[in-house]
């Protein structure tokens, strides 16, 4: 299984607040399930910068982002699930699209556990050990 590794509070946002988009500055062709990876870093006034956008984003009321982000703290260092990315646009009118290409997103799954790994830049293969681990909410 392809992986991709997305900073936080991105990840959280797809997970918790309905991100449909990931940005990036590449297109892809893939298509299909893949399991996301939550960067272990983010400097923190970078991090603080995205969590100002994701509430001027997401589409519920600025409350329950906080209280998403209390209930469930980012996780950061592992795989949190997966998801599937049917389709990769240049231009979208969602609220979510900022980036030169984005990646649409459907059907995020949660695993039970965070998995602890390794990330890598681009799509990276999962290694067998860490999918053996996958167990869905």
């Amino acid at each position: 299984m392809k992986a991709l590794s997305i900073k936080q509070p991105w990840v959280h946002a797809i997970f918790r607040l309905g991100k449909n988009i990931e940005n990036r500055n590449w297109g892809t062709n893939f298509r299909g399930v893949v399991a996301v990876h939550a960067s272990k870093s983010t400097p923190k006034i970078e991090y603080l910068y995205a969590v100002e956008d994701v509430h001027e984003i997401a589409p519920i009321p600025t409350q329950s982002i906080k209280d998403s982000f209390v209930e469930f703290p980012p996780v950061f260092g592992a795989i949190i699930g997966t998801v599937e990315i049917v389709g990769c646009v240049e231009f979208s009118t969602g609220q979510w699209f900022q980036g030169d290409f984005g990646f649409v997103l459907e059907n995020p799954r949660l695993l039970k556990t965070p998995i602890p790994c390794k990330g890598a830049l681009g799509f990276w293969e999962v290694p067998q050990n860490i999918l053996e681990q996958f167990i869905f909410v």
